[in-house]
């Protein structure tokens, strides 16, 4: 006997795929895969959020089952499941899940928890009260179809009715900023930037932990320039639904003119002029990427740019820089740093009492870096920063104002061994209740032959988590998830960019057949036009990286050679029950592994099936 909760799964599946839909232009039948949306306490308890129609994800087979997992913003984390099969998203559900789903749930899509009291361990499903806010949308960087295409989608927050073009020239910047010439820009042919637009009662965003009256109550914690956090999560849920194919990453952007972001679930913004560019690209980094931190400091240090001990055979082997003598990569070794201090202040800072922490050194290293971050400091004479009563020679990023930034102050010596102290003075009164140190960490390096600091070197460079613990990562500080100001991803985070993206976009966005038949001969004369992704020689930009496609046609398993690179094919007098097929294969010197075959695609025509 089927559970209830399958039932009515079937009922629905049944109620959004019809009859079932053939792939046009030639293709196997195959319908559009189902994608089951879940909400997860850190309990593991689950309420369902949502049941559609979703684009393909390359290399799911039927029974087998695609999951996607981005935290939310208080511990848990919402689940994507995909399959073919609804026997096996089902099953996937249930096993994911400390909870048994069931109950019944509307034949249409809507999203939120349910209202009134719940059955105990029941999930909460379908809340026809919560629904998508009007949007208005316009079109920012566009690329092809959003179903063969990854989207992303600004939303305004805090924008009031007067202040829509404001939103969209800030949102067109910020698209501008990360797609043209850097960090997006060679895999921008596999995206579709979008502006939705929906007007807010109050302008900007709250702070104290108290959102102001806004489309998705966009908050500050406190006053820091620090995260900014959403209090409509199912709101924006419901946004991003209701957009269909044209929404697989929603983000938030809040109406204010500094420093702050959240990652996760949800990609939360400000167009701070400084911070908005570096921000969106790193949060974007961990949402697409799938991606943990490169920097000091923090708890989740995971996926293709992390390796947790020098035992293990290391995820970027094959972008591991030759040694200077040998053809052959150099032997893994862990390069040599160490960190005696890292703390989040998140001070005020005051002209009484100067902020200050001691360390202790082993006096072992030959080179150390004073890594900081300050707000509200837009001048060299606000603050004098001391190393054991040194003055460091700080000065503000030219332009900054108050917002908040990032400071590295590199010294080509070592520190004794035995305690040390740091100091921040201010030194301005009228910075009081602004000036803030948000952040400060001590690193000593090796000389060069221990710690290899060239730009463009991978290796094993140790990252130190909040409690200290050594993980690894590819570069020394070549990657924006190491440096958020950094414009640029390493070439690991690239190459995962690629994977993540090309797992829902099909190089070949189309074939566009047609054919005739001569009743006399019996034959067929049929004509294919491929339509890629223009990618390679097909680009309406130049790109740094190398590319290019190569294109096999075939009839019934052979070659075609005279077609070989070209994106038509026209046959007079074919055999009415000849298959052909073309094979497509993209190559980037910004991929060097690719497991998966994402890389490839194929397309059959059977002309018994289309003429």
């Amino acid at each position: 006997m089927l559970p209830i909760a399958y039932a009515w799964l079937s009922l629905l599946i049944i109620a959004l795929l019809g009859p079932g839909r053939a792939e046009v232009h030639g293709q196997s039948p195959k319908t559009r895969p189902l994608e089951l949306i879940l909400l997860q306490d850190k309990e593991g308890t689950c309420d369902i959020l949502a049941l559609r129609n979703t684009q393909h994800v390359r290399g799911l087979r039927q029974g087998g089952v695609h999951a996607k997992t981005l935290p939310t913003q208080f511990g848990g984390q919402r689940v994507s499941l995909v399959a073919y099969d609804q026997r096996a998203l089902w099953a996937s559900a249930q096993s994911q899940c400390a909870n048994t789903l069931s109950g019944d749930i509307p034949h249409e899509q809507a999203l939120g928890p349910q209202d009134g009291p719940q059955q105990p361990m029941a999930p909460r499903v379908v809340d026809f009260a919560v629904r998508a806010p009007q949007l208005q949308i316009a079109p920012l960087v566009q690329s092809g179809d959003p179903s063969n295409r990854v989207d992303l989608v600004f939303f305004a927050d805090g924008y009031t009715a007067d202040e829509h073009a404001k939103f969209l020239q800030d949102a067109q910047r910020l698209a501008d900023d990360i797609s043209y010439n850097q960090t997006f820009n060679t895999v921008k042919p596999l995206l579709n930037f979008w502006a939705a637009f929906t007007p807010s009662k109050e302008s900007g965003i709250g702070v104290g932990g108290k959102p102001k009256d806004t489309a998705f109550g966009l908050y500050r914690d406190g006053t820091e320039l620090r995260g900014v956090y959403y209090s409509k999560p199912d709101v924006v849920q419901a946004a991003c639904l209701s957009m269909g194919d044209a929404c697989d990453y929603a983000i938030l952007m809040g109406n204010d003119p500094l420093y702050g972001g959240l990652g996760g679930e949800f990609t939360v913004i400000t167009p701070s002029l400084a911070n908005g560019p570096p921000v969106l690209r790193h949060e974007l980094g961990h949402s697409i990427i799938d991606v943990g931190e490169e920097y000091d400091g923090d708890f989740g240090y995971f996926g293709v740019n992390a390796a947790q001990n020098l035992s293990t055979p290391v995820p970027w082997a094959h972008w591991l820089t030759p040694s200077a003598t040998d053809s052959a990569a150099q032997a893994v070794r862990s390069e040599r740093a160490v960190m005696p201090l890292q703390t989040y202040a998140w001070t005020m800072l005051n002209t009484s009492t100067p902020w200050s922490t001691n360390f202790t050194s082993s006096g072992l290293y030959a080179r150390h870096l004073v890594r900081f971050s300050l707000s509200g400091l837009p001048q060299a004479k606000d603050l004098s920063v001391r190393l054991d009563g040194e003055d460091l020679g700080w000065v503000p990023k030219p332009g900054i104002g108050v917002d908040r930034w990032h400071y590295d102050i590199y010294r080509d010596e070592g520190l004794a061994g035995g305690a040390h102290e740091v100091k921040f003075t201010l030194k301005e009164g009228k910075r009081e209740g602004v000036a803030q140190l948000c952040s400060v960490e001590i690193v000593e390096f090796g000389d060069e032959t221990q710690f290899n600091s060239t730009p463009g070197h991978y290796s094993m460079y140790p990252t130190f988590n909040y409690y200290n613990e050594t993980s690894y990562r590819p570069t020394n500080e070549d990657c924006l998830m190491r440096l958020t100001p950094t414009p640029n991803f390493c070439k690991v985070c690239i190459e995962g960019l690629w994977m993540s993206l090309l797992r829902r976009v099909d190089l070949i966005d189309d074939v566009a057949t047609a054919c005739s038949t001569n009743a006399a001969s019996g034959t067929v004369d049929f004509s294919a036009d491929l339509l890629l992704v223009p990618l390679a020689g097909y680009r309406a930009d130049v790109v740094a990286s190398r590319e290019s496609y190569t294109i096999m046609w075939t009839k019934d398993g052979e070659t075609l050679h005279e077609y070989t690179n070209k994106t038509r094919l026209a046959v007079e007098g074919a055999d009415a029950d000849a298959v052909y097929a073309v094979n497509v294969t993209f190559t980037t010197d910004e991929v060097r592994v690719d497991k998966d075959g994402l890389l490839t695609s194929h397309r059959r025509i059977a002309l018994s099936e289309i003429c």
